[in-house]
């Protein structure tokens, strides 16, 4: 899969931009503060209807307008598609080969992504709601059952914690009913993750194998605040726990267990990755992002587009190289951005490189 073109009115500081891309490596060169980010995260936006840097929408309109449009063009295994996304003052609209539509699910998963950007370095030690947020981007993209799932069962967490929080006396019964649609809903999402995590594993450690030279193992441990070694045990052990812990629940005015609450932790050699150096923290978020490239692929049959924001000069040789060698070998589209090239070592002959600078880009 690679993007062939994109189109931009009113994003960010771009006015209006056209561009054409290699299928192989596309590189973004300029100061900070002139765009580079803002292009990459377009073409993010494009695939997850969503920025990586801010919740509002209103962000992303360039300044005194009131609406933003993207087109964009991708190269599938199973041929061309076209999408767009339109955000206005009566929402958004996406819309995939012209017809537009209706639920999220519909529109994602049409062009994957994976992006490396300089907070993915906090993955390991910031807090888990950005470990949470990780498996969701992901499985969003290559599992559109699981954001509708994901979907269904917040939209009835917020429906429990308004209750709770705003309800003078709490009918049991009603409750019940509530906590049954959420225990449906919930343990589908942890199933959904639990499978995710363990076929993550088995590439992530493949590549974090070969980056540490073949002395480190790496693995990962879904962390959940129901307690269940498989998956037959987590609709009941759910149910059994949200009775024990009403009176908190009731207490709290919100809800204390559920896959809201779930976590990720990362071991090198069964020592936990949060007391491992940097250099080992960087080899392993390297090797999530070799192994999400690999799931994807492995599942969808055709690889995502990779976007590295200014992360490049984060890495040392060797792990630049090792990145480079697999973007090369998988033949996987990507997008660099970077204030120079000096850093950048081994570069493959089939690139495109943008200069950018205050909202315009010329090849």
């Amino acid at each position: 899969m690679w993007i062939e073109s994109i189109s931009l009115t009113n994003y960010r500081n771009y006015r209006t931009l056209n561009a054409e891309f290699s299928p192989g490596l596309n590189l973004f060169i300029g100061e900070n503060a002139q765009g580079k980010t803002n292009f990459l995260e377009a073409i993010y936006f494009l695939s997850l209807t969503r920025s990586h840097r801010t919740r509002s929408d209103k962000e992303l309109v360039h300044f005194n307008e009131v609406d933003l449009k993207l087109t964009g063009v991708v190269n599938r295994v199973n041929g061309k598609v076209s999408l767009d996304i339109i955000l206005n003052g009566r929402g958004r609209t996406t819309k995939v080969n012209h017809l537009k539509q209706a639920k999220l699910s519909d529109y994602i998963g049409t062009m994957t992504v994976v992006l490396f950007a300089p907070e993915d370095l906090q993955l390991v030690k910031g807090a888990p709601a950005l470990r949470r947020k990780f498996i969701d981007i992901d499985l969003g993209q290559i599992k559109p059952l699981y954001l509708s799932d994901l979907s269904n069962y917040n939209h009835i967490l917020k429906q429990r914690n308004s209750y709770l929080k705003n309800s003078q006396t709490i009918d049991d019964t009603f409750l019940d009913v509530l906590d049954e649609q959420l225990v449906y809903y919930g343990t589908r999402v942890m199933e959904h993750r639990f499978d995710f995590v363990k076929d993550l594993e088995k590439e992530a450690d493949k590549h974090h194998y070969s980056i540490s030279n073949k002395i480190e193992n790496l693995k990962l441990n879904y962390i959940s605040s129901i307690k269940f070694t498989d998956n037959f045990d987590i609709s009941v052990n759910f149910i059994e726990q949200l009775k024990t812990s009403r009176s908190r629940d009731i207490y709290k005015k919100n809800t204390g267990v559920g896959p809201h609450r779930d976590d990720l932790e990362f071991y090198i050699n069964e020592i936990n990755a949060i007391f491992g150096s940097q250099g080992q923290q960087r080899s392993l978020i390297l090797s999530l992002k070799m192994a999400e490239i690999a799931l994807f692929k492995k599942v969808t049959g055709d690889n995502p587009i990779l976007l590295l924001d200014d992360v490049m000069s984060e890495l040392d040789n060797n792990r630049q190289s090792q990145l480079l060698y697999n973007i090369i070998s998988e033949n996987v589209q990507t997008f660099i951005t970077t204030t120079s090239l000096e850093h950048l070592k081994e570069l493959p002959k089939n690139l495109k490189v943008f200069y950018v600078k205050n909202g315009s880009v010329r090849e």
